[in-house]
């Protein structure tokens, strides 16, 4: 005679709460996927390809191609850096402030007063200045730098949690690149566009494809530290903790 046992299965549970930081997490990187693709396209695919193409097949180009893709582009920016504002204050500053007993707004309000300086100075020398392409690359260098080890070094909540450190850092980076994006990426290109479809190219159309061209390889090279540091929130502490 054969006895047969039966168990049961206990399955995992999830709380509500950590199924919400699931999906903006998800979400978060899905976006973030999408906007970075893009601007790797854009750098390594679109710019070289624009330079070979016969003007008489440029706004065909840009209506069927150029401003579809920058309108994924710069929606997608927007929506990884809401979710990830999202789940940096919620899920990772939050937790610090209650055992710290400060307040998780004071480590954001720092984190874009910080980053959103850094952006304003870069617009002002981008916009301005007209600067050769390796000192624009210097200048972010340093500002990028100095924004990082006062972050790491002064943030009010959190100065001892790696995830908040790392992702204040390459987050903040993608502040930069976000401001780039809808200050200056977006506003030129949409007006280069809009007057060649409209056989009015802007006068000062080479200026303005000029200042895109600079926010958007900025953004290109920031992309590759900030993916780092975001990697680095769950990995490679070191990187962050020596800073201090």
């Amino acid at each position: 005679m054969h006895h047969v046992v039966m168990t049961s299965l206990a399955l995992p549970t999830i709380s509500r709460a950590e199924a919400i930081e699931l999906i903006i997490r998800w979400f978060h990187f899905l976006a973030g996927v999408l906007w970075v693709g893009l601007l790797y396209f854009f750098n390594l695919i679109n710019v070289p390809f624009m330079k070979q193409v016969d003007p008489a097949a440029k706004p065909k180009i840009f209506q069927t191609l150029t401003l579809p893709a920058l309108n994924w582009f710069r929606w997608a920016s927007l929506l990884t850096v809401f979710l990830g504002l999202w789940y940096y204050g919620e899920f990772l500053i939050a937790p610090d402030a209650k055992l710290q007993g400060g307040g998780a707004g004071a480590t954001i309000g720092f984190f874009l007063l910080l980053w959103i300086a850094v952006w304003a100075i870069l617009f002002f020398i981008i916009k301005k200045a007209n600067p050769n392409g390796y000192v624009l690359g210097i200048i972010t260098t340093i500002l990028v730098y100095a924004a990082g080890w006062l972050f790491v070094n002064r943030t009010p909540v959190g100065g001892d949690d790696n995830h908040v450190l790392a992702i204040g850092v390459g987050g903040g980076m993608g502040i930069v690149m976000l401001f780039n994006v809808w200050g200056i990426i977006w506003p030129m290109n949409k007006k280069i566009i809009r007057g060649t479809l409209a056989g009015t190219p802007p006068v000062n159309a080479a200026a303005m494809s000029r200042q895109a061209f600079l926010a958007s390889r900025t953004n290109f090279y920031l992309s590759v530290p900030l993916l780092f540091y975001m990697a680095a929130a769950s990995h490679f502490s070191s990187t962050v903790i020596f800073g201090k």
